[in-house]
């Protein structure tokens, strides 16, 4: 059978399959790695960067629409929008103070909202079925698919923890101070029973600070296989559903599908509750340092006016 090429599968079956489908047809799996689809001069523009672009430009449409004119009374799209940012404020200054919080809520919001746009918007059917193929058995295969679940690409994931991990350094040396934060990790062992005790103490607190550290440079790694692995597992289970009873592709795999709305939450929230929570380990006493840096300038004030 001749083969057609660079053929663009937008049909109005691809439309209505399921994600996986046509590589499952072809008796593929869903790649590993992104599929280069473009390129802009010398950058490669994959599949997934696709899908990341036309979602950050639907939440800058929706934000721009909620905001467009504000009105006291909130109401329609900005009284959901501002259902979504006040309730996500809120959970994030019960866990990490007020202060971290208004360092860092537009990074914590906004990943939590990022990665749960992009987990749902890979359920919607034409996600991996579009794009350029061949006609194999009677059938269209998508060799090269347009768009791909963002978050089953693992450089996307481990971008956003790598980011979460340089902001986590710059706040923790803004709370701590450069010495205040090498005394977090390492320790400063306080101890008057003897040199020989002494000498103990620094070398147990700097193996300890050693692990610290150590922990610290895995937690990037972590978060981001942890988000990639749990959403392609989920795309992978969706395509091998689609295949295990012929003729009932279209049926066996809608229970999943409610399965995967539910995990993409799940991941979504997990994802910014662990860096909120890393965050705060290190910047555990910013609303102490406030508080006392307001008691001591109230002082201060007085006694100026006096």
């Amino acid at each position: 059978m001749q083969r057609i090429r660079t053929i663009f599968g937008a049909t109005v079956l691809a439309l209505l399959a399921a994600p996986g489908l046509a590589w499952a047809s072809g008796g593929e799996s869903l790649p590993l790695n992104a599929v280069t689809v473009t390129h802009l001069g010398p950058l490669p523009v994959t599949n997934s960067m696709v899908v990341s672009w036309l979602v950050a430009a639907l939440l800058i449409l929706v934000a721009r629409l909620a905001t467009r004119r504000m009105t006291p009374v909130p109401g329609g799209l900005q009284n959901f929008v501002e259902l979504v940012v006040g309730g996500l404020y809120e959970f994030l200054e019960s866990i990490i103070g007020k202060v971290m919080t208004r360092r860092g809520f537009w990074f914590f919001a906004t990943i939590f909202i990022f990665i749960l746009a992009t987990n749902w918007f890979g359920l919607l059917p034409g996600v991996g079925t579009i794009g350029w193929g061949e006609m194999r058995h009677g059938r269209f295969v998508v060799e090269t698919p347009l768009i791909r679940g963002v978050n089953a690409d693992l450089n996307m994931t481990a971008a956003m923890s790598m980011l979460f991990f340089a902001l986590w350094l710059v706040w923790a040396i803004q709370v701590n101070g450069p010495l205040g934060f090498l005394k977090h990790i390492f320790g400063a062992p306080k101890d008057d029973s003897g040199w020989v005790m002494k000498i103990m103490m620094i070398v147990v607190f700097l193996g300890a600070g050693v692990l610290e550290v150590i922990s610290i440079l895995f937690r990037p790694l972590a978060l981001s296989l942890r988000l990639y692995g749990n959403i392609y597992a989920g795309e992978t289970m969706l395509e091998a559903m689609m295949h295990l009873v012929p003729g009932l592709g279209w049926l066996i795999p809608v229970p999943f599908y409610f399965m995967e709305l539910l995990v993409g939450v799940v991941q979504a929230l997990v994802f910014m509750l662990l860096t909120a929570v890393f965050t705060f380990l290190m910047c555990e006493h910013a609303d102490e340092q406030e508080e006392h840096a307001g008691a001591v300038a109230k002082p201060e004030s007085n006694t100026s006016h006096g």
